[in-house]
């Protein structure tokens, strides 16, 4: 579009080879009927001494054949029309003083807009002597009614009438303005170059229509700016609910945050105090169980003195005097450890100045052994893996465990390694059942082992946050469990009351079956004693 300013300061301006085309328009463009001229309307944005200033102007400047200028009124509004060279401007104005509220001018043009039933409508922004101040607020109230559409028909006219005005120190927002209205800035400097002023205005109106539209800014564009307006002040008050939600949200995460972290605070705090409770009475029951062992030390030592024994073991054809104990777990989780160490302390064979127990080899094949607790045989028995890789039963060693286990077996410890628990584990429990038969849970203890001496103060806590796979296997062997520090002689003294509760448990779980073992059903106890004796002829 081409931009276009008219500085209005002669008569001379318009050249004479530019004749003026006819103001007027078909009332076609306006709907209207056909073949009736209109005169285009410029609805007057100004404030009420700019209205004052421009009719004084006209008034003073235009008269004689074919100028002339009328002033009269239709309600509210003031109308002004203007004769130069026989065509004619409409101006329709409405008063606007600088105390009115933005609405009450929005009103005001609303109105002076909708009052217009003589042609075309142009809007004219007044400005005086080049300033755009209070002017600024007109054109926003403007917008906000009319739509950005309105500066597609907005021209803006400085009246300088005794001032001089040098557009290159024009202020930067009146200069914004202009290039939003495409350059259509007109002067009027007063007589003698109103009439070539006006003339000039009027060209610019015309081609304000040609280039827009003949019929001006119509009702429809209106009606499709508040259409718009309407969809942004939805979408504007939607976008703030959602601000004001994001807000609440990231105020409730905050005070979720802090309460977390209090909780947290609190809960270590209760730790603690938990942790020193029970490290208190792990000491003071210490105490009372070294006692009383030291006691029970004393007893058998003097009546070992008045009545010394003939043996130190159960007779041994005496069958109904042994417990079996089968240990079952996968290589690395301590069962070797948890045989060689109960059958240490069990006999009490250890001293302080030992250099330890001696580490394990990895188990690949079933081995016994046996010691005497309290006058009757343990029976430890000691397993290599029984699945393979691809969780397939060795039968081998299946049977083998069950012979060596002869007349037994009574117990089953599975034994796990203190934080390790792994898929291949949760399998091989799946699978115990149906090697050892369905009441292998209900025989069965599970033993925790590790190397150093936190494990018994800290088993309960460690079952308590295990992985649910792991509570449900504790659970199903009837929250049998206990724990066994393997390694180190400087955990004899801790290990001895370790081992002496875990046998404590053994004697429990065999009194609850009435001393009977469990009982084989996919091998005869005559088979089992063949392959033992085979075995024992072997050196195994």
């Amino acid at each position: 579009m081409t931009s276009t300013m008219h500085s209005w300061t002669s008569a001379g301006n318009i050249p004479a080879t530019q004749e003026l085309k006819p103001c007027t328009q078909k009332a076609a463009a306006m709907g209207d009927g056909e073949g009736v001229e209109m005169k285009p309307t410029l609805v007057v944005v100004s404030l009420d001494k700019h209205w004052s200033a421009l009719t004084s102007l006209l008034q003073e400047t235009l008269g004689g054949e074919g100028n002339g200028v009328s002033l009269s009124s239709a309600g509210p509004y003031r109308v002004c029309d203007v004769t130069v060279d026989r065509r004619c401007l409409s101006l329709l104005s409405v008063p606007l003083t600088p105390n009115m509220s933005r609405d009450d001018v929005g009103q005001a043009l609303d109105g002076c807009f909708r009052s217009n039933s003589r042609g075309a409508v142009v809007f004219l922004l007044l400005i005086q002597g080049g300033r755009y101040t209070k002017e600024k607020e007109l054109v926003e109230v403007l917008q906000q009614r009319f739509g950005a559409e309105v500066f597609k028909f907005l021209v803006v006219l400085s009246l300088e009438r005794d001032t001089v005005v040098v557009v290159d120190v024009l202020d930067d927002s009146l200069l914004d303005l202009i290039q939003l209205c495409d350059g259509r800035f007109c002067r009027a400097t007063g007589p003698p170059a109103t009439r070539g002023e006006l003339a000039a205005l009027h060209k610019t109106v015309e081609q304000v229509l040609e280039e827009n539209g003949a019929g001006g800014y119509s009702q429809e564009m209106l009606d499709e700016a508040r259409r718009r307006d309407t969809e942004d002040t939805a979408m504007g008050f939607l976008l703030e609910k959602l601000l004001r939600a994001d807000e609440q949200a990231e105020a409730f995460e905050e005070t979720v945050r802090r309460r977390e972290e209090q909780r947290a605070r609190e809960l270590e705090e209760l730790e603690r105090r938990q942790a020193e409770e029970r490290r208190s009475e792990a000491e003071e029951k210490g105490r009372y169980r070294a006692k009383k062992e030291s006691l029970e030390e004393a007893v058998r030592s003097y009546a070992s003195m008045v009545h010394p024994p003939q043996m130190n073991c159960a007779p041994p054809d005496d069958e109904t005097r042994k417990t079996s104990i089968v240990l079952v777990g996968l290589s690395g989780s301590g069962k070797t450890s948890t045989m060689n160490l109960i059958q240490q302390r069990a006999g009490r064979q250890y001293s302080l100045q030992d250099p330890g127990l001696p580490v394990p080899q990895p188990t690949t094949s079933c081995r016994r052994k046996e010691v005497v607790h309290r006058g009757e045989t343990l029976l430890l028995v000691d397993t290599p893996e029984l699945l393979d890789e691809d969780g397939a039963e060795d039968l081998d060693a299946v049977k083998d465990c069950l012979a060596l286990a002869l007349p037994g077996p009574h117990v089953f410890f599975l034994v796990l390694q203190v934080g390790r628990f792994t898929q291949g584990e949760m399998e091989l429990f799946g699978q115990l059942p149906r090697i050892f038969g369905p009441q292998f849970a209900e025989r069965c203890v599970v033993v925790f082992t590790r190397g150093d001496d936190k494990t018994a103060r800290s088993v309960d806590r460690y079952v308590a946050r295990a992985p649910a796979a792991l509570q449900e296997i504790v659970r199903r062997c009837g929250s049998r469990y206990y724990a066994l520090n393997v390694m180190g002689s400087r955990q004899a003294g801790l290990s001895h009351p370790q081992v002496k509760e875990l046998l404590s448990g053994v004697s429990n779980v065999v009194a609850s079956h009435a001393g009977e073992p469990l009982a084989s059903r996919r091998f005869s106890v005559e088979e089992l004693r063949d392959r033992m004796g085979r075995m024992e002829e072997a050196g195994l």
